[in-house]
């Protein structure tokens, strides 16, 4: 008995390092999915509503899918399509660094399209502290979301 504990006790001892560094890993990933979501989000219900939508980043990975008109949206409270908290599913803590800069905002055009407002987010990088794991949300002019790993490997079509 006393040799079984003691086999667990290191068994544990050993993947406790791996398995913290896929909870790290995991909510990099839930956040980012997240925010890449809103932005999808926000371009299809401008199709659908032909109408301009903004997508708003929030305080970390907190976000709001709004009609700019919301008159136009008038079955919506507010014209807000839809919000999503930065405390869901545990990733308040992961780090969220727009570009440009100080930018928080992307707006899509009925056809789909980025507008041609001025500073608005081409890029969103995703971090945690003790993650191994980066991610990153990237926007397109003509309104393509894609989210990618800018440390991936050159052959790996997962790089950015």
């Amino acid at each position: 008995m006393v040799i079984v504990v003691a086999i667990i006790g290191i068994t544990a001892a050993i993947t406790m390092p791996s398995y913290s560094a896929w909870i790290q890993n995991t909510k990099v990933r839930t956040a980012t999915e997240s925010i890449l979501n809103g932005i999808q989000k926000a371009r299809s219900e401008a199709l659908m509503r032909n109408t301009q939508v903004k997508f708003t980043l929030g305080a970390n990975s907190a976000w709001t899918v709004q009609c700019v008109t919301v008159a136009i949206c008038s079955d919506l409270p507010g014209g807000i399509v839809e919000t999503r908290s930065n405390g869901e599913a545990d990733t308040a803590t992961v780090t969220v660094t727009p570009t440009p800069g100080g930018s928080s905002e992307i707006i899509f055009t009925n056809l789909g399209i980025k507008s041609t407002v001025a500073n608005q987010l081409s890029q969103i990088d995703l971090s945690l502290t003790g993650s191994d794991r980066n991610l990153r949300v990237t926007v397109g002019a003509g309104g393509n979301v894609r989210m990618c790993d800018p440390s991936a490997t050159s052959t790996d079509p997962r790089r950015c």
